[in-house]
């Protein structure tokens, strides 16, 4: 018996019916359903994809997937995915550094970042407690969703957010690295398919709001830090971010 299992990882092409609030015209009304729509409709199609792989099913079977790992890969071990999960924020950095310009200044664009990661950190965080889903290896109840797969993919799309633009290869070394941290979640047997899925919409899904909200920028004179640095830090039970603003 032939087992195929095609797991995707990437934008996907649908259509999602919103609530949108009260508009002044319909050219409000639509640019209002247009913006919302890029912002739910890749995240809701991944998420729904992560709980159909919890229900029993033959498409996106988690068990089948993780036997099929069992039986290649059973002694497949790496901690890189602890790492790569920021490789596109300091990728956005180091750009902004090596004078390619992005969206935004230092500080908007830092600003951006930190809304992201406070909206994934208050999705992920109680998902895991309200769930309680076993892991894969050690049984422990916070397997969903997949935070490093949330952090991977909120982090792809603030690259793609800054320089997918004019630069539509980082947005796809950005993504591929993202898919990258997902399959090694489930190589390393740290989690299911569906925590995989599920953590992608959510990374997703939470740079896109945090880049909707964005209404209030700062002022020109915010535009030109110089020496400001900013750096992932990774703990066994916490992620966070070092920055650095020089006063003057």
């Amino acid at each position: 018996m032939i087992r195929r299992h095609y797991v995707v990882l990437f934008l996907l092409s649908a259509c999602l019916t919103t609530k949108l609030l009260p508009a002044q015209s319909i050219a409000d009304t639509t640019h209002r359903h247009q913006a919302w729509k890029k912002v739910v409709v890749v995240p809701s199609v991944l998420i729904g994809a992560g709980l159909v792989s919890m229900t029993d099913n033959e498409v996106l079977d988690r068990f089948e997937i993780e036997e099929e790992r069992n039986e290649h890969l059973p002694r497949f071990r790496t901690h890189v995915d602890d790492y790569l999960q920021y490789a596109p924020i300091v990728a956005v950095y180091g750009l902004n550094a090596l004078g390619v310009k992005g969206e935004h200044d230092f500080a908007n664009r830092t600003v951006l970042l930190i809304k992201s990661e406070l909206i994934m950190a208050a999705l992920v965080l109680p998902l895991k407690k309200l769930t309680a889903v076993p892991r894969p290896d050690t049984g422990a109840p916070t397997s969903f969703p997949s935070g490093h797969t949330a952090q991977a993919f909120a982090a792809a799309t603030f690259l793609h957010k800054e320089y997918g633009r004019e630069h539509p290869l980082y947005s796809v070394l950005g993504y591929t690295t993202a898919t990258g941290i997902g399959v090694l979640r489930v190589l390393n047997n740290r989690h299911w398919m569906s925590d995989v899925l599920a953590g992608a919409g959510i990374g997703i899904l939470s740079t896109n709001l945090a880049y909707l909200t964005h209404q209030y920028k700062w002022g020109k004179h915010h535009k030109h830090l110089s020496g400001a640095t900013i750096i992932p830090s990774y703990g066994q039970k916490a992620m966070g971010l070092y920055v650095s603003i020089p006063i003057r």
